[in-house]
């Protein structure tokens, strides 16, 4: 408490000062009207803002405007427009009018970006490599929704788990609920806090207040600290001082994909936006979007168990040790010849009598031992697994996402504005893990409360997720199993038993028929053994059938209440039986600020920040570890940073450099230094080099994380937890020397943040105002890469196994280019295109480890496109995109599979396009267009669902 007020104190003594800082600026009107350069007519919601500052407006239905504002003169105002070139006017005296024509047309490389620098710039003098797609190209791409559209983006990748729930990343070490890139919605981190990553957009913004979308690929801790290691996506909404009136929109199509339950199904997008400035102060925001279809489904059923003397593609469920990639319940197997090795020696049982009989039989000539190995598979070839469920029988896949947003705004002066807001999400969807993951009713809000000018902001926000009844789909199928037939006490047992008792009696039938038809004991051996080895598929299907002879059936009473009973317990379970609920409660604080000197320094940019955060764990005691109270824990952290730039050789050459600081209390300060120059030549060409620095916190499931799983307890990787459970002794080894043969004690090394180290160089050009070249080179260097490690505890009872996460003592070495043109056609057609390489450098080094990269070397884009064809109010466009196959390594892929490098995902190519048509005066928008519309289904990500054809329909208002 002591520290909350402190910080409040603090926040409040710097509101004070900016406050003043603002109001002691002299406030002063500019007027005017914007026009249609071709039909003359005034143009309404044309959008006119100040170069460089937070104050502007929105003109009226006769196409006039008033701009408030504090800044000197002379000024530069921005007209933008929705399908209209921007354009700048200077303002050297407030008392004239300013009056202006908007040319209808398309134009090239005039972005405006401020994730580069945290400050306005143009797209093309950026320092970093940078992607964007503002509102126009929103309302015009050729993707279900904005988040989609990530994937047409030069050096982007997108690994779809569900339809609403996917994970962006950029330059390799891609994963699902990727934790190495930071996805910013206005300004706060998405997070979801326990669970340490983004889930996509499902508490985000509709498409109606999306205002842009930026990504920055690559290093970006300097100025936006931990977890910007492999880049950041800034999300942000519109203003209602610029954006107002009532805007909706209604889309409806279908899902098609042969493989699911029923391939066809229909989808519904719903949204409402209403914005209203009740007078240059005040103005508030409302948003809706509800989303509803019957998801993609994941089916794979290859075999990845890699047991018997199966493989990826002869693997099938005649395997006895099958596990399907996606059925669970069946990743439990045990070995029946060496479970039934004591019973089978051991006297006074029916297994071990009969043997001991037969052996007597031949007066001792036959070993109990022979017989035992005859009627029994080779033991490499004895591998049994349980019967396990379909995904589409334990998932929920009735996917839904309500979003909602409220946002009140005050202008306190022209320059000054303060801000609530809050954003809600709740839906269902499914994530892929170490297990694939039902997130049922999940629930998250963000809030926050924001001072802000062109100079500086200041703001405070929590998020708060609520896990819902959200559980662990593979854990569900392996608890049902339980339920009906525990493994060890009941279904091994009788599927053993079964198995030996036809197996022994096959045998003795043959060898008592080969001594009778007059063979020798040895040649009898010999044709019984036959016999038993020639009926083994047969004992199989016997022993299953006999052990699942209870089975419970999906979509059965029995069923039901057996799944309903496992998903209502927390994981992992108790003594009663297997949980597979998922809980967490856990939220996270954060306080931060921004300064920009520009206003007090002139020959340099000055620019100084910093952050402060708290994350509450709250698992109910269930997944993170407790302390010595029995509460859990706290983190937390700060950081801050300054960025000096300066302009030299008649203000061609940008230089500025940045240094971050930051502090979590489990390790020791970050530093993280950016260095990066920008040289523009024949005005429209620019050269970029930049080094930079970034590091990820391990997160908070890696720090504290205590839970025992039925492969291992997953415990984070904190001093502490190797301590409590006595990790640190010569009884601990790790699991590939056991498997060597060679067990040796494991040794810890100290538990450290990821570290990048990246340069780039690149070239950004606009040549005749036509063409848009936009190329990069890089190179990273990992150090501390967090990886897992696999240890096993040797006790006087047994052994117990541990997964903890650990550094790899290595430096990880990668890296890769893009290229991207863009041509503006005549009659505004545009054509583009990207390509991308990404490259594990030093790959072969690795001996063992599991880099996880995960990342195409190639992949591509093509579009092609118009969004006004000849002012007739028609557009289209179409886009192709490919990448190529590649391994996907994560702790979802089955261990042989993730060891041998098996896990290919095949390339694949889609065509996505669509065509709209405005109707100016009802402001109604037709869409029509469709994603993957050749049909050809593909994966992205090991064990995540096929994606098919997405269709759809859609009429808007006031777009």
């Amino acid at each position: 408490m002591k520290v909350c007020r402190q910080s409040f104190c603090w926040l409040a003594t710097l509101l004070v000062f900016l406050c003043q800082t603002s109001f002691a600026q002299q406030q002063q009107t500019i007027n005017g009207t914007v026009l249609d350069a071709t039909t003359r007519q005034a143009l309404p919601g044309v959008t006119v803002s100040v170069k460089g500052a937070n104050a502007g407006a929105v003109t009226n239905a006769n196409g006039e405007f008033s701009v408030r504002t504090t800044h000197k003169l002379p000024l530069t105002l921005v007209f933008s427009f929705v399908g209209y070139s921007p354009q700048e006017q200077t303002v050297t005296d407030a008392s004239t009018s300013v009056n202006v024509q908007l040319s209808s047309t398309e134009i090239l490389g005039q972005e405006v970006v401020v994730s580069a620098n945290r400050t306005t710039q143009s797209a093309l003098e950026s320092p970093v490599s940078i992607e964007k797609i503002d509102s126009r190209a929103i309302k015009a791409m050729p993707a279900p929704t904005f988040y989609d559209a990530l994937a047409n983006m030069k050096g982007v990748e997108l690994s779809t788990q569900s339809l609403t729930f996917k994970s962006v990343n950029s330059r390799g070490f891609n994963s699902n609920g990727n934790t190495r890139m930071l996805q910013l919605i206005d300004g706060m981190d998405n997070q979801a806090p326990g669970l340490n990553f983004s889930v996509g957009n499902i508490v985000g913004i509709t498409e109606l207040d999306m205002d842009n979308v930026e990504v920055l690929p690559g290093a970006a801790s300097a100025l936006y600290g931990p977890n910007a290691l492999n880049g950041i996506v800034l999300l942000n909404s519109k203003s209602p001082f610029q954006y107002q009136g009532l805007s909706a929109i209604v889309k409806s199509g279908i899902l098609s994909e042969s493989g699911r339950n029923k391939g066809t199904t229909g989808y519904y997008d719903v949204a409402v936006r209403y914005a209203k400035a009740f007078n240059d102060k005040f103005a508030f925001k409302v948003n809706l979007g509800y989303i509803k279809a019957d998801d993609w489904q994941a089916y794979d059923d290859r075999d990845q168990s890699l047991l018997n003397g199966y493989d990826l593609k002869t693997g099938n469920r005649s395997n006895p040790g099958y596990n399907g990639v996606n059925l669970y319940g069946d990743e439990t197997n045990v070995n029946m010849f060496q479970a039934l090795k004591p019973t089978a020696f051991t006297p006074g049982n029916p297994l071990s009598n009969g043997i001991a009989a037969l052996s007597a039989a031949t007066g001792g000539l036959i070993t109990p031992q022979q017989i035992y190995g005859a009627f029994m598979p080779d033991s490499a070839k004895t591998f049994v697994s349980r019967t396990g469920y379909n995904e589409r029988d334990l998932a929920d896949y009735d996917t839904k996402n309500l979003k909602a947003n409220v946002a009140l705004h005050y202008k306190i002066n022209p320059n000054l504005e303060l801000l609530a807001q809050g954003s809600y999400g709740t839906g269902t969807t499914v994530y892929t893990g170490a297990d694939r993951y039902s997130i049922k009713n999940f629930r998250m809000g963000q809030y926050k409360i924001e001072l802000r000018a062109d100079n500086f902001y200041v703001r405070a926000y929590t998020t708060q997720e609520r896990s819902g009844d959200s559980y662990a789909v593979g854990t569900l199928g392996a608890g049902i199993n339980e339920a009906w037939s525990p493994s060890r006490e009941k279904w091994f047992p009788e599927y053993f038993g079964t198995y030996a008792t036809q197996g022994l009696t096959t045998f003795s039938t043959a060898f008592q028929q080969a001594l009778g038809s007059g063979q020798n004991p040895q040649q009898a051996f010999a044709t019984a053994a036959a016999a038993a080895k020639g009926g083994a598929a047969g004992f199989h299907d016997a022993a299953r059938k006999y052990a699942d002879r209870e089975r419970l059936m999906p979509g059965s009473k029995g069923f039901e209440d057996a799944a309903n009973k496992v998903k209502d317990k927390p994981i992992p379970g108790d003594a009663s039986g297997v949980g597979a609920k998922f809980m967490d409660k856990t939220n996270l604080y954060q306080g931060e600020f921004m300064y920009n000197f520009k206003n007090q320094i002139s020959f340099m940019e000055l620019m100084v920040g910093g952050n402060y955060r708290v994350y509450a764990l709250n698992s109910e005691k269930t997944i993170f570890a407790v302390d010595d109270n029995g509460d859990e824990f706290r983190i937390h952290e700060y950081g801050g940073y300054v960025q000096v730039g300066k302009r030299l050789l008649e203000e061609n050459l940008k230089l500025s450099a940045a240094l971050r600081y930051d502090k979590n209390e489990n390790f020791e300060g970050q530093f993280s230094p950016r260095l990066s120059a920008v040289y523009t030549f024949l005005k429209t060409h620019n050269i970029r080099a930049s080094f930079q620095t970034g590091f990820r916190i391990p997160h908070t499931q890696d720090q504290y994380i205590d839970l025992l799983t039925p492969q291992a307890r997953l415990l984070g990787g904190l001093p502490f937890l190797r301590e409590r459970y006595g990790l640190n002794g010569p009884n601990v080894f790790s699991l590939e020397s056991i498997q060597a043969g060679a067990p040796k004690p494991y040794t810890f090394r100290e538990f450290k943040p990821e570290k990048v180290e990246a340069f780039e160089l690149g070239y950004k050009a606009l040549i005749s105002g036509k063409l848009l070249i936009d190329a990069y080179a890089y190179t990273n260097t990992f150090k501390n890469f967090n990886g897992s490690q696999v240890l096993v505890k040797v006790t006087a009872t047994g052994q117990e196994v541990y997964s903890i996460p650990v550094n790899y003592e290595k430096d990880l070495k990668s890296w890769g280019w893009a290229l991207g043109l863009d041509y503006r056609l005549p009659a505004n057609f545009t054509v583009g295109g990207n390509v991308s390489y990404n490259k594990l450098r030093n790959e072969d080094e690795l001996g063992g480890f599991q880099a996880m990269y995960n990342t195409p070397r190639y992949r591509y884009n093509l579009n092609f496109g118009n969004r006004n064809v000849s002012q007739s109010n028609f557009g289209f466009n179409i886009s192709w995109r490919w990448q190529e196959a590649f391994v996907w390594s994560s702790s979802f892929v089955g261990p042989l599979v993730r060891v041998n490098n098996l896990g290919e995902i095949p390339a694949y190519g889609a065509l996505d396009a669509q065509v709209s048509y405005l109707f100016p005066k009802p402001k109604v928008t037709l869409k029509i267009g469709g994603a993957n519309i050749t049909g050809k289904q593909y994966i992205q990500s090991w064990g995540n669902p096929t994606v098919g054809t997405q269709a759809y329909a859609s009429i808007g208002y006031n777009l």
